[in-house]
């Protein structure tokens, strides 16, 4: 899932840096997945749910967040093909190649049993078609596939023209022929005759799909696809799993073409607020000293003008309490030209909010630079490496991520953020002991850590839940019990604890838990999403769900997160113009390109959707 900087954090506490690729543990999660996905380049700024499902095994098991740690990107059509997954559930056929055709091989010519033996003057021409195709059944079976295909060919030519199924089943067998010899148009053309006699014919709409997979045909096997899926209800595994490929590959095409052309978007104030919370060791987010800033003179607009040094650095940093964060990148870049006194610190800034912004090609280059000074400020070129690997981190260079991650702790063994850092790494790579010790060692250098105590304490639950370990579970519980009365301003203390709440179907106190983070960060959309997904699971109460994620858009207009789940709801409620429309305005806030890819692969999906519901009626349930 599911981390980092966006419009609203996905999750109020992602222990996943921002930008690991997201996965939910179902592959067709009947409601939105929180589960981690590719996000902002840069240092995790809260935890996330880790491996596992969540739901206690209701209807709605993973809904709040699934993360699989360390695995690729979103298994499945996921929350794709949502409203079909109750149906999949009652059972599921094997995942067998359709590669036989259809009806019995009987020994004979193509002409249909015995041609020249009495009584053939007398079958009808559908008996003559029938036996020309068991024939050629028999030729299929032998590996004989071009005399299969002639034989074929006769049963077509031999069938009355009013028996559509049967010269349907003629022409999906002779698609099958060509399919051994791999002759995809040939296959894709009789699959089509097959389907417009038998609009509903399961094995021709598959091996069309797959014909067209092979032409790289990808809209088209995907609507053809989606209509197996549907046809089977979803029980069939091979037809899900090439509904999964098809969309990721039409994800990652289009979001390649969009990212590049993408105007970088600033997230809002709360989200930036949120994740430089995250550091307690970070130079760049302290506020400025007394003496280095002037508030005696301000231009018209009312911007920081003056700074006791005509350092683009300091104004940058008064332009950060002033929240005007707009500035930040070009006053930085002031510092950096001039080689002033701060260009170390100028640069770590800039890379930041180029991280902030999803350029993690601008970025790069200005951590590199600040890693490589050995010069600067041991604390600047630490942070440095944590946000270079977390970069890492999105980019699934998982090796490389450590590598950075071990060197600050190295180069500056006192920092609490690396520990805090790389401990919410080692839980993406499901190195939950290693993980634990990393937070212990944050909060041994920092005992206010209120963060890292909430973070180890979900990883501790995490283990014991997906280990089901019920003893294990209830003192993890106890713990988040001792981390909110220790901290009770923590916010992400108690949004850790509502997650695990909801594991353990305890609704109506983790929807007490969303109302005191909510009580403490009034602007946080993202906890607003969680609530309103909470009614949904707890209640069936769609309004109130439904109300509350309006609310987190209202609260912020840049929360992706919101109007993807929004999207999925729609799904689900069988609105599927209105889920497109949400899920192109989350595409429009994406921080990384892999987010971006797994938000067109929703899109793709609820548009498949649309075209099936046309061309065959078929109309997916509704909430």
């Amino acid at each position: 899932g599911r981390a980092g900087p966006r419009g609203g954090r996905k999750c109020l506490h992602d222990p996943c840096p921002p930008g690991a690729p997201r996965v939910s543990g179902d592959p067709f999660p009947p409601l939105p997945s929180c589960g981690w996905r590719c996000e902002s380049v840069m240092a995790a700024s809260k935890p996330v749910e880790a491996a596992g499902g969540g739901g206690g095994g209701t209807g709605l098991s993973r809904w709040q967040l699934a993360l699989v740690l360390g695995a690729p990107m979103l298994l499945g059509a996921g929350a794709l093909y949502l409203w079909g997954r109750r149906a999949a559930r009652r059972g599921g056929k094997g995942a067998s190649e359709r590669k036989t055709p259809e009806g019995r091989a009987s020994p004979g010519p193509c002409g249909g049993g015995q041609p020249d033996g009495p009584g053939h003057e007398e079958m009808s021409p559908l008996d003559r078609a029938q036996a020309a195709k068991n024939k050629g059944n028999k030729y299929f079976k032998a590996g004989k596939y071009e005399q299969a295909i002639q034989c074929y060919t006769e049963a077509i030519s031999l069938c009355p023209p009013e028996k559509n199924l049967d010269l349907s089943t003629f022409y999906q067998n002779r698609a099958a022929a060509y399919e051994q010899l791999q002759k995809w148009t040939e296959v894709a053309q009789d699959c089509t005759k097959a389907v417009e006699l038998n609009p509903k014919y399961v094995k021709a709409l598959f091996r069309r799909a797959k014909a067209h997979e092979k032409l790289d045909n990808k809209k088209e096997c995907l609507e053809d696809v989606t209509a197996v899926c549907i046809l089977e209800a979803f029980q069939n595994q091979q037809s899900m799993l090439l509904a999964d490929k098809v969309l990721k590959l039409l994800g990652k095409e289009k979001a390649k073409e969009k990212y590049k052309n993408r105007e970088p978007l600033m997230p809002s104030p709360q989200f930036i607020k949120s994740y430089f919370s995250s550091f307690t060791d970070d130079i760049i987010s302290q506020p400025l000293l007394k003496g280095e800033k002037s508030d005696e003179d301000k231009d018209k607009e009312g911007e920081a003008s003056e700074v006791k040094e005509n350092s683009g650095y300091l104004r940058a940093k008064q332009y950060m309490e002033e929240e005007n964060y707009d500035k930040i990148i070009s006053e930085s870049t002031k510092e950096i030209e001039a080689k002033g006194k701060y260009m170390a610190e100028a640069l770590l800034l800039r890379a930041t909010f180029y991280l902030l912004i999803g350029n993690a090609n601008a970025a790069k280059p200005d951590l590199d630079q600040v890693i490589s000074m050995e010069d600067a400020n041991v604390k600047l070129r630490a942070n440095a490496l944590i946000k270079r690997g977390s970069m890492y981190m999105q980019q699934q260079q998982p090796v490389s991520s450590t590598q950075d991650f071990n060197m600050a702790a190295d180069i500056d063994p006192q920092n609490a953020d690396v520990y805090h850092h790389r401990g919410q790494l080692k839980i993406l790579l499901d190195q939950i002991e290693e993980a634990v010790e990393d937070f212990d060692e944050c909060i041994r250098l920092r005992p206010d850590s209120a963060l890292a105590q909430a973070q180890k304490c979900f990883a501790l639950y995490r283990q014991a839940y997906t280990g089901n370990n019920p003893l294990p579970v209830q003192v993890a519980m106890k713990g988040f019990e001792d981390v909110i009365k220790k901290f009770p301003k923590c916010a992400e203390g108690y949004a850790l604890y509502a997650q695990a709440l909801t594991d353990q179907q305890q609704f109506g106190k983790a929807d007490e838990m969303y109302d005191k983070c909510i009580d403490l960060e009034p602007d946080n959309a993202t906890t607003y999403v969680h609530k309103g997904l909470l009614q949904l699971q707890w209640k069936q109460d769609l309004d109130k769900g439904l109300e509350l994620i309006s609310k987190a858009i209202e609260i912020d207009n840049k929360c992706d997160f919101a109007y993807e789940t929004m999207g999925t709801i729609e799904v689900q409620r069988g609105n599927l113009d209105k889920a497109i429309e949400m899920f192109n305005k989350a595409i429009n806030l994406a921080k990384s390109e892999m987010e971006m890819a797994h938000l067109y692969s929703l899109c793709d999906a609820a548009y498949a959707q649309t075209e099936v519901a046309k061309k065959y009626g078929l109309k997916p349930p509704t909430l």
